[in-house]
């Protein structure tokens, strides 16, 4: 059954404990994350610089750039590496409106989730950027020279990391919404067409290459992770059903 209904004042407090310790993870995080700043920032342009013209490297086209890049670059990977905190800190927040069977799930929601964030990130850094850096490159000519900065790469770079990272949450929002009955497996079937092509459309709009392999390599994923939902949703409906028989 669920806990007793708490005041208002006890879910501010709730709340601001789940901000403060979160913060402090993501600030250990940055702390930890800038003391390495420059090798991490060697690791996440290592896709581009494979590509660069020998002798060819990024540059920085004002004095403190590079600094607050380090600064930003820390930020952000102190957040990933606070990110199981702060789910867990999520899921302590909304715990007290949950039924005691579902309050077990919260190690292993934590556990997916993170691990669906990671393989995110990884599909992007060794399969996407790859694949757009060439592309953008690609324009490079006699005449044309491409002379990236650190700070449009930084920005391009964390924008595909964070878009796959999310969109491969999608199987744990699926399961997600199955757990609260809004979805079943007879209703990502019977609109799995219009899903297929949701995920072509959005494919077309994250690939940085007009052409049709490149494509389907984008949205490859998306279909597997899909009927992967499909597939996952099955079994947690069938292990419910053996539980209530």
């Amino acid at each position: 059954m669920k806990t007793e209904q708490l005041p208002l004042t006890a879910h501010l407090e709730e709340l601001r404990r789940c901000l403060v310790i979160s913060f402090m993870a993501i600030g250990i995080g940055f702390l930890f994350s800038y003391a390495f700043s420059q090798e991490i920032f060697d690791l996440l342009a290592r896709p581009l610089y494979r590509l660069l013209p020998p002798g060819d490297a990024l540059i920085f086209t004002g004095y403190p750039e590079a600094f607050f890049l380090y600064l930003k670059l820390a930020f952000f990977a102190g957040v990933v590496e606070a990110s199981p905190v702060i789910l867990y800190q999520l899921w302590r927040f909304i715990e007290p409106g949950l039924y005691e069977h579902e309050k077990k799930t919260a190690v292993p929601f934590v556990l997916v989730s993170t691990f669906f964030f990671v393989c995110g990130l990884l599909f992007a850094y060794f399969v996407v950027f790859p694949v757009a850096f060439k592309f953008f490159l690609g324009y490079n000519s006699e005449y044309l020279s491409a002379v990236p900065t650190i700070g449009e790469y930084f920005s391009f770079a964390t924008r595909l990391l964070l878009a796959f990272g999310l969109v491969f949450e999608f199987p744990v929002v699926m399961c997600f919404l199955a757990r609260m009955h809004v979805v079943n497996v007879s209703f990502l079937r019977r609109n799995r067409k219009y899903a297929i092509l949701g995920i072509f459309i959005l494919a077309a709009l994250l690939t940085p290459t007009p052409d049709v392999v490149n494509q389907l390599l984008m949205a490859g994923p998306l279909l597997v992770l899909y009927e992967l939902s499909i597939l996952l949703i099955w079994l947690m409906e069938r292990r419910l059903g053996s539980a209530k028989a």
